[in-house]
């Protein structure tokens, strides 16, 4: 069984369904709940972007449920649970995190204490009955530290010399190396995700922030950056595809993957002339990345009104701006080789992602469980048997 952290949000749903739909992996998944039919009610939120009701119901026995909490001393599993996991868990994937790239207090919590919990429990692992026979972790090329207009190598991502953005990056720079430290002879996954956006096959998505940034910047008259600035975005169901695959793989060619666009990433140009040949009548925006300083010097004042929309716009675009500027893209040579698959390039779906989300005004229609499925789920304990 596959212990997974972080498996009921938004990138998670994406590796819980392709675990559970295309390999029919059993997982333990830890999760925040009070008991059993509120993690049912979690998981349901998290999968149902994925699969309706029935295919719901039909794959949960798949799933066992660790109640825990990601930042609680021991990850608050109980010692009969915990004792359970270590005796039949043979691999541990390690999804969760906080992106709260403006807190270093939620970013050492969660990325820091939180991952020395689930280093912990691994080690428990591969003493007990079966061992370890995978440590996953998703990181991401935030790593990387500040970069401009560089192609960066998987190897060459991590430099302790260099200045990180936020305190997000910097904290999960040091979770790759503490894992590194701490687990030196399991087998270890690096999965370094890009800019995860939108979803190829259609255009609903759960995850906000980002969308809700790019269709602000969409619809300025003017942009803070080169025309041939390339940004890094890759689509949810490559980068949740390849995160459960490789994980599951007896031998993984390499110990790092960058999951992203790679040399193929589109230019903000090309993203704005998609979104031309979707709505012709919309104005072609003027590039000035000279304005790059004064457009920052803007979002940081918006950032800091008080609450409401203007000052959510703002806090966004202060966070992921030297994202969107910094002209870097990540080789993704590996993860191609390995999988046979590129990513689908974001101006094939961009538009439809941008229509969607305005149309919705950045909220999913969650549905919520039917009191029958939620009964017969809540009786269903056939993953620990």
């Amino acid at each position: 069984m596959i212990f997974v952290t972080g498996g009921t949000g938004y990138l998670g749903g994406y590796v819980v369904a392709r675990l559970l739909e295309t390999h029919r992996a059993p997982i333990m998944l830890l999760v925040r709940a009070k008991d059993r039919a509120q993690a049912i009610e979690k998981l349901w939120r998290g999968l149902q972007l994925h699969m309706d009701e029935e295919r719901f119901e039909e794959l949960g026995p798949i799933v066992a449920f660790v109640p825990g909490d990601l930042t609680a001393p021991g990850l608050g599993i109980a010692p009969d649970v915990r004792a359970r996991v270590r005796d039949r868990a043979t691999s541990v994937l390690h999804i969760a995190a906080s992106l709260n790239r403006k807190s270093e207090k939620a970013c050492l919590n969660a990325n820091l204490r939180g991952t020395l919990s689930v280093v912990n429990l691994a080690r428990e692992i591969a003493e007990g009955k079966g061992g370890l026979t995978r440590f996953s972790h998703v990181s991401t090329v935030a790593v990387c530290g500040k970069r401009d207009r560089e192609v960066v190598q998987e190897d060459d991502s991590i430099d302790w010399e260099r200045s990180d953005y936020d305190p997000y990056g910097r904290t999960k720079k040091f979770a790759e190396h503490m894992i590194r430290e701490l687990l030196p002879s399991v087998p270890k996954t690096f999965f370094r995700p890009s800019i995860v956006m939108g979803d190829s096959r259609f255009p609903e998505t759960t995850q906000f922030d980002m969308v809700r940034a790019f269709c602000v910047l969409a619809d300025l008259p003017a942009l803070p950056m080169r025309p041939d600035g390339r940004l890094d975005i890759v689509n949810a169901d490559y980068v949740g595809r390849a995160i459960a695959d490789i994980h599951l793989k007896p031998k993984p060619a390499h110990e790092i993957y960058h999951l992203s666009a790679g040399t193929s990433a589109k230019n903000a140009e090309q993203i704005g002339d998609a979104l031309l040949s979707r709505y012709p009548e919309r104005r072609r925006p003027r590039f000035l990345p000279r304005a790059q300083r004064p457009f920052a010097a803007v979002v940081d004042r918006l950032a800091g009104l008080p609450r409401g929309q203007v000052a959510l716009v703002g806090s966004l675009l202060k966070v992921f701006l030297p994202y969107i500027t910094f002209d870097t893209v990540f080789d993704n040579t590996r993860v191609v080789t390995e999988l046979g698959e590129s990513p689908v390039p974001f101006t094939s779906y961009c538009g439809d992602l941008y229509a969607w989300a305005k149309e919705r005004n950045y909220e999913y229609p969650y549905r919520a469980l039917s009191p029958a499925t939620t009964a017969r789920a809540s009786a269903e304990v056939s993953a620990w048997a």
